[in-house]
């Protein structure tokens, strides 16, 4: 028979608990078990005042920023409607039936305040490290390191063109936050000073975006987000935000390394990477100064498509530091005694490169001149001064553990797949750098509880 109408009926006492409602195998569950927010109060404490009304729970907000991450939720307004909403979100944020959510100004009230001030964000994105180190999921003997561009929050039709630009003329006490920190970013190694070429269109709102064609397709603004993972497990061990250029990417990926070392006393045996770090200054910097091998393509332009020598074709004495042609014939430095000369020479010049030459009198009675050097007077090589992390970089390279490398280099590129299309982070809801780098390090954070809840499931509870 037809059951009665379903009507709602209003009833003076109800018995309900959000933990029976949140299923035991909803992914918060699994979140909630690793996220510690224990000392966020006692970071925030020196920056609140101790008379007035009281505040939100920073607490709260945080929890309700990682769930909005973890789902991919990036607008805050309508993040404060899902938690409203949502009886697993009000679970893990520790919200009853009848607690009232946060106003969305209020995040932006504490981000560009107290949390900054502190630098929170950061502090728990090296939480979840920390957790991960204790869980065992990071081994510390591998590494893989590489960027992405996250496309920043700036329109390119109101773009102002390189000649019409002039930061001198910008007045920091009207300019907005985010013109602000472009300003104070112009020395930073990672934006400003990672290149003295000038972008050929800035952004007004958000001048610290890269002007960006790199996707070999339409240009655009954007910023890097850098990934130091381990390969283990595809942890985030470090994160760090840039402009969208190979010399601060290259840059971010020795910051990364060193400050790693020194807040999780993690050494890498090897660092994975593709050729944009395999430059000579960057294999130097890990062979010689930090003992880590470089899995990495070396950067080479030596390389001849018309049909002459290439400097492979010549073979370096490492004792009498000189070249032996084809020909053998000898290429060196200085074809005198390097003291004979009034002002003393290193050979080496601003970029680190040093010249080998061959005499004229044996290259013109060379009958491989043709092959060699058929529009010079002389053949020249250039050889770097770390060459002899080069050498070894090329040496790895036709080994088997290099190989494994290369597949284990996918990991970094599976994350930003995943942070894009999974926690929709393909386009930046925050402008300038520090904003860039609230979200860089939020996302990072949630990427690594996924991770954690992945793979240090609950135990199965026994029954009978």
């Amino acid at each position: 028979m037809m059951g009665p109408r379903q009507v709602a009926q209003s009833a003076l006492f109800y018995e309900f608990s959000l933990e029976r409602h949140v299923p035991e195998d909803h992914l918060l569950r699994s979140i909630d078990r690793f996220v510690d927010l224990d000392d966020v109060r006692g970071r925030l404490a020196p920056l609140y005042s101790s008379t007035g009304r009281p505040s939100v729970d920073p607490e709260l907000m945080i929890r309700m920023l990682l769930v909005g991450y973890c789902f991919g939720v990036r607008s805050e307004r309508r993040l404060c409607e899902e938690v409203h909403l949502n009886l697993a979100y009000r679970w893990f944020c520790r919200l009853d039936l009848e607690d009232r959510v946060p106003d969305h100004s209020t995040f932006s009230k504490n981000r560009h305040g107290r949390f900054r001030d502190c630098d929170l964000f950061r502090h728990v994105f090296e939480a979840t490290v920390r957790r991960c180190i204790a869980e065992g999921l990071v081994g510390g003997e591998r590494f893989a390191v590489d960027a992405s561009l996250i496309e920043a929050d700036a329109n390119k039709q109101r773009s102002t063109a390189r000649e019409d630009w002039d930061p001198a003329a910008i007045d920091p006490d009207t300019a907005p936050r985010a013109v602000r920190e472009y300003l104070a970013v112009l020395d930073d190694a990672a934006f400003g000073a990672a290149s003295e070429v000038k972008p050929k269109f800035t952004s007004p709102v958000d001048p610290a975006a890269q002007w960006t064609g790199a996707l070999k397709g339409h240009a655009f603004f954007a910023y890097a987000t850098n990934y130091l993972i381990d390969t283990d497990n595809a942890i985030i061990v470090d994160v760090e935000t840039t402009r969208a250029i190979r010399q601060a990417e290259v840059g971010a990926a020795r910051t990364m390394i060193d400050r790693t070392m020194d807040r999780f006393g993690l050494y890498p045996e090897r660092l994975i990477a593709d050729s944009a770090y395999g430059s000579a200054p960057m294999l130097g910097w890990l062979v010689e100064e930090r003992g880590i091998e470089p899995h990495i393509p070396v950067f080479d332009k030596s390389g001849r498509s018309d049909g002459t020598f290439e400097r492979a074709d010549f073979a370096y004495d490492r004792h009498a530091d000189v070249y032996v042609c084809p020909a053998g014939k000898t290429l060196r430095q200085f074809h005198r005694p390097r003291d004979s000369y009034k002002t003393p020479r290193s050979g080496v010049d601003a970029e680190g490169m040093m010249r080998y030459r061959a005499s004229k009198r044996d290259c013109d009675l060379c009958p491989l001149k043709p092959r060699c050097c058929p529009g010079q007077p002389q053949r020249k090589i250039m050889r770097s001064v770390h060459e002899g992390a080069r050498d070894l970089a090329r040496e790895i390279a036709t080994t088997d553990e290099y190989a494994l490398s290369r597949h284990l280099r996918k990991k970094v590129e599976m994350l930003f797949a995943h942070l894009k299309r999974i926690l929709r982070l393909d386009r930046l809801r925050l402008r300038g750098p520090c904003g860039a780098r609230d979200e860089f390090h939020l996302a990072a954070a949630a990427q690594n509880l996924r991770k954690l809840a992945k793979l240090k499931a609950p135990p199965t509870p026994q029954t009978g």
